[in-house]
């Protein structure tokens, strides 16, 4: 039993939730009397509101993401029918700038807006001394150095089984209009000998796999490189560290001390979002693209790490040709992964002011997707979509490497791709629940009854890619052009770089479609 359960729906099952461990972690006098339950968004709300409710709780805190708000809204209402002296608090990203109007926040007992980590604690005390709390609190954005940190709360299971999520630093100093990051004021930053006692307290626990939510790693070069240099100091097989970084930001310094890891150890997220001047000034986002290309080609030199980044569809004034240069200006830098997000109007992102001149629609229900706008049309949108989840399944997930690029040859890889998505769907109809199998035969297909390549010389890329995760057999769709290779056992190439591999496989289970955080 507990007084005091936090709780919330996470996007898949290896996302662990770091947001109501700092509530916990900072409940004070509070300890001991609280309860953390993590569902999924695939969990049945009935069977959720049962697992609440066996606590007794007195305050149920709910944490709101754009990937969960239908199933939050649902579960609200649920448990205030059932017990309706029940205190429900709900906070997150969905609801801090959203209307005391909606109807989620009308259906629970209060709103704390902005970072919770103490504004709950508070909360709690009053609930439990039989006190009100008003119905909407907006809390003051806290200091680093004066929260308690939760990560000895991740369990082993957690740490064996999930994502394990630190920070350092807090807020940003861009003002991208499509990003909630922009109305908030100045980093705020964890002082250092913390982050290396919590960080050394995880190495302990045998902890090797490291995701840091600072949204501007690189900010301050004096603490990227102290914290690097930590991290090296202290590597161990399987170690794997990931960063959101500014591709500006990478002076020669730190590109060295990149490449002191060994490779496939440190993967780097870096939002690009749009190539096109015009769009960039017109959503206030500050980027110089010779210094990006520059960069990220002394990366891909000098650093054996794993590129991520990332291209925002649907930003006002950009349309498909524009988008698709973008596309082929990263894919030509060898970027090991371009996540292809589009636009969301995220709750209260200043993007709005841009609604009527663009023309821009928007889903009304999350994740809010933008529909159309002046420059793309619903249906050139739609095969968007269609693009970038194809792409994830081939481009990004490793399965494909030699056999991707003959889907467009010595053409613009975006209009080849695009070429090749347009048809997939035709096929299959689909863009969830395509089997690996399934997924490489129509790969090949596409390569020898359109491509009109040599069936031997598309069979043996194809086969390559089959049988890089370990497989030694030949498909059956590839037997008839490989006569050879059907009695034999071959034997397997190299495995994927860790984080691909864990990429496919993610891939491969696919039971939603997330868009846990919007476009960075």
């Amino acid at each position: 039993m507990a007084n005091i359960v936090l709780s919330t729906f996470n996007a898949r099952f290896h996302h662990c939730a770091v947001g109501l461990r700092f509530l916990a972690a900072n409940l004070g006098e509070q300890a001991g009397t609280w309860k953390i339950l993590e569902f999924v968004v695939t969990d049945r709300v009935l069977d959720v509101a049962e697992k609440l409710l066996a606590e007794q709780p007195q305050v149920i805190g709910l944490g709101v993401y754009i990937w969960n708000r239908p199933q939050t809204y649902e579960l609200v209402r649920l448990l205030k029918s059932l017990q309706p002296e029940l205190c429900v608090v709900i906070g997150g990203p969905e609801v801090t700038y959203t209307s005391a109007d909606d109807p989620l926040v009308r259906a629970a007992d209060i709103l704390i807006r902005g970072e919770a980590d103490l504004a709950f604690a508070e909360v709690c005390r009053t609930v439990l001394a039989g006190g009100r709390p008003a119905p909407v609190i907006a809390a003051t954005p806290p200091q680093m150095a004066e929260l308690v940190l939760p990560y000895d709360l991740y369990t082993d299971a957690d740490i064996a089984h999930r994502t394990l999520y630190v920070e350092s630093s807090r807020g940003c100093p861009y003002t991208c209009q499509f990003c909630l990051s922009s109305i908030e004021k100045g980093v705020r930053v964890l002082p250092l000998p913390r982050v290396f006692e919590a960080v050394s307290a995880l190495l302990s626990r045998g902890v090797r796999q490291f995701k840091f939510l600072d949204r501007t790693f690189n900010l301050n070069m004096a603490r990227v490189t102290a914290i690097l240099e930590f991290f090296l100091e202290r590597y161990e097989e399987g170690m794997f560290l990931h960063f959101e970084m500014v591709p500006e930001r990478l002076p020669d310094s730190l590109l060295t001390l990149l490449a002191r890891f060994p490779a496939h150890t440190v993967q780097l997220e870096v939002g690009i979002q749009t190539f096109d001047p015009q769009v960039a000034t017109r959503i206030q986002r500050s980027q110089d693209n010779s210094s990006i290309e520059a960069n990220l080609r002394a990366l891909a030199q000098k650093a054996q790490v794993h590129l991520h980044a990332d291209l925002i569809a649907g930003l006002p004034g950009e349309g498909l040709t524009s988008f698709g240069a973008g596309f082929d200006r990263l894919e030509a830098l060898g970027v090991a992964e371009i996540q292809v997000g589009i636009l969301k109007l995220l709750q209260g992102a200043p993007i709005i002011i841009h609604l009527e001149a663009f023309e821009m629609v928007f889903a009304p229900e999350p994740p809010y997707e933008v529909l159309r706008t002046k420059d793309l049309s619903f249906t050139e949108l739609q095969r968007l979509r269609r693009f970038a989840r194809y792409w994830d399944l081939v481009g990004n997930s490793g399965n494909f490497r030699q056999s991707a690029p003959l889907l467009w040859g010595d053409s613009s890889p975006f209009d080849g791709f695009m070429a090749f998505s347009d048809w997939l769907f035709a096929e299959t109809g689909a863009t969830h629940n395509i089997a690996l199998m399934r997924l490489s035969e129509l790969v090949f297909r596409y390569l020898i009854e359109v491509r009109v390549l040599a069936p031997q010389d598309a069979a043996e890329r194809v086969l390559t890619d089959y049988q890089r995760s370990g497989r030694n057999d030949v498909p059956p769709f590839l037997r008839p052009h490989l006569p050879n290779l059907v009695a034999k056992t071959r034997q397997a190439p190299a495995t994927l770089p860790r984080r691909q591999a864990r990429h496919a496989q993610a891939l491969a289970a696919e039971p939603v479609d997330e868009s846990p955080s919007g476009a960075k």
